[in-house]
């Protein structure tokens, strides 16, 4: 018997070294699922104004692993037949997880193309990969190609000057962003020889009072298909034979939030996230022929401490958000060139009202079906093509997009002579059916913004224009009622992953 530990999220005490922990529920889920043309990685990328020692930081990520040694797992070689999939957990890391990657704009799109498209092994302890690169002058992301592997479909600034980029690849089956940030935050605690800084837990709000009508406001009580995202004008044979995800990653200003109203919630900077995410999306389908709605965003809900006592793994719980307007009318308001100001206020508010009913109710982190589908009463090879089975009978249901925002970092990521985080990007997969992800995390004032497609739904032409889109939309989702519409000063900085040229080879090929 394991104890709490039989479950990812539970528990702040590991086993003994070798031990080993049955899969949780999202785990075995992703195992099942996992397809070798749209890897599961979760990429985060932080930039650091300094250079960073080699083997100081080599020596302070293993410390960071030691004392979290959740994440030194592999996972246990099974048989189809057997009852349970499970993690062994090692002690030590079976190779060196850290990589010195070298130099300028090339070397960074080559290891922000390899975070998209190489998942560190899960038979090797730690599913974990750092990839280090130096930045120069001009550097920074981007370069006057884009940082796109020199086909030019994006032309963008620098993101930073001189400095370093430390580029983490997580396997997501069995971990997550969240654990990923907590892990690099231990990194600089050792690297710099500071003591660990106490985090505060995440508040949550009180269940908020179930509206006329409805089931706590959620909006669960009419449940309708989603929207998907439209893809783009290439031929489809050409779509089916594109693999892989393609990423844009921007920086914007930090939208104020908004003050309460009475008795109604604010909305937050979460909340605009999610309307510009809606706006964008139907946007781009009323372009391409498709209908604006309704759109349904799965979004991520993490009740872990930050402190170094966080559990490791995939600790967040899934909840939908319908983001359909309370009034029909308002649909052609908010999806002209400029919605209209009191329409989307009235999203905003029953957004906000949405995401606190949802935060507030506790609930299992994918659902009872998939509890169901990874309850030990099959062999783990016949649950494996249940499960895979309810995915793709279940996937004109899919949520039209995956919203992931961690907020604010809550860790000052100070890796001493190499200076404090200036920027934190981070992504999360995109996978079909549902093909589009959204993640945000905000650092200095500054919310940065990933966004990552399938190529079976998108080129990165098409990645780029579904960029500007959003970009407008949460221009126009960030003002207060009232105030006129401004520009920001510092342009938001598109950059792509680096990975195209591939992509077009793959297609020449096939």
């Amino acid at each position: 018997m394991i104890g709490p530990w039989t479950t990812a999220g539970r528990g702040s005490t590991p086993p003994p070294g070798g031990a080993r922990i049955p899969f949780p529920t999202v785990d075995e889920v992703s195992r099942h699922c996992l397809d070798a043309d749209e890897p599961e990685t979760v990429h985060i990328e932080v930039h650091l104004p300094g250079r960073v020692d080699p083997a100081r930081l080599r020596a302070a990520f293993r410390q960071a692993l030691l004392t979290h040694p959740r994440a030194l797992v592999r996972e246990v070689p099974g048989r189809s037949l057997h009852r349970t999939l499970a993690w062994e957990q090692t002690g030590e890391p079976d190779g060196e997880p850290v990589n010195f990657t070298g130099r300028g704009p090339e070397a960074l799109a080559r290891a922000r193309a390899r975070a998209l498209t190489d998942c560190p092994s899960l038979a090797l302890s730690p599913p974990i990969r750092l990839d280090v690169v130096e930045t120069a002058d001009a550097d920074g992301g981007a370069g006057a190609d884009g940082g796109n592997g020199g086909n030019g479909s994006v032309r963008a600034e620098p993101f930073a000057p001189a400095g370093t980029v430390l580029l983490l690849t997580l396997h997501h089956t069995a971990l997550d962003a969240p654990s990923g940030l907590r892990i690099l935050a231990t990194t600089a605690e050792r690297y710099a020889g500071l003591a660990a800084v106490r985090i505060p837990g995440r508040p949550r709000p009180a269940a908020a009072r179930p509206e006329r009508g409805t089931s706590g406001g959620t909006g669960r009580t009419v449940r309708t298909r989603p929207v998907r995202l439209a893809p783009d004008s290439r031929p489809a044979p050409a779509r089916a034979r594109a693999v892989g995800n393609g990423m844009l990653l921007a920086d914007l200003p930090v939208p104020p939030r908004a003050a309460p109203t009475g008795t109604l919630p604010p909305w937050t900077v979460n909340d605009r996230l999610l309307v510009a995410v809606t706006l964008m999306i139907a946007r781009w389908n009323l372009a391409h022929g498709r209908p604006a709605g309704p759109v349904r965003l799965t979004m991520p809900v993490d009740d872990r401490p930050r402190g170094t006592g966080m559990p490791m793994g995939n600790g967040t719980r899934l909840v939908e958000v319908p983001m359909t307007a309370e009034d029909p009318r308002d649909t052609r308001l908010l999806t002209g060139e400029r919605p209209d100001p009191a329409a989307l206020e009235r999203l905003l508010r029953a957004t906000a009202r949405r995401t606190r009913a949802l935060t507030a109710d506790p609930g299992s982190p994918m659902g009872a079906a998939a509890d169901l589908l990874t309850a030990p009463l099959l062999p783990v090879g016949v649950r494996g093509a249940l499960t895979r089975g309810a995915r793709r009978a279940a996937a004109s249901w899919t949520s039209t997009a995956l919203v992931t925002n961690v907020g604010r970092v809550p860790y000052a990521l100070d890796f001493g002579d190499a200076g404090r985080a200036s920027a934190v990007w981070f992504s999360a997969p995109a996978r079909m059916p549902r093909g589009l992800s959204v993640a945000a995390a905000s650092t200095g004032g500054r919310l940065h913004v990933a966004l990552r497609w399938s190529r079976a739904l998108l080129a990165d032409a098409s990645g780029a224009d579904l960029l500007r889109l959003f970009e407008e939309s949460m221009a126009a989702a960030s003002l207060t009622p009232g105030e006129p519409r401004r520009h920001d000063a510092r342009r938001p900085e598109p950059t792509t992953d680096g990975a195209r040229s591939a992509q077009d080879h793959h297609e020449r090929s096939s």
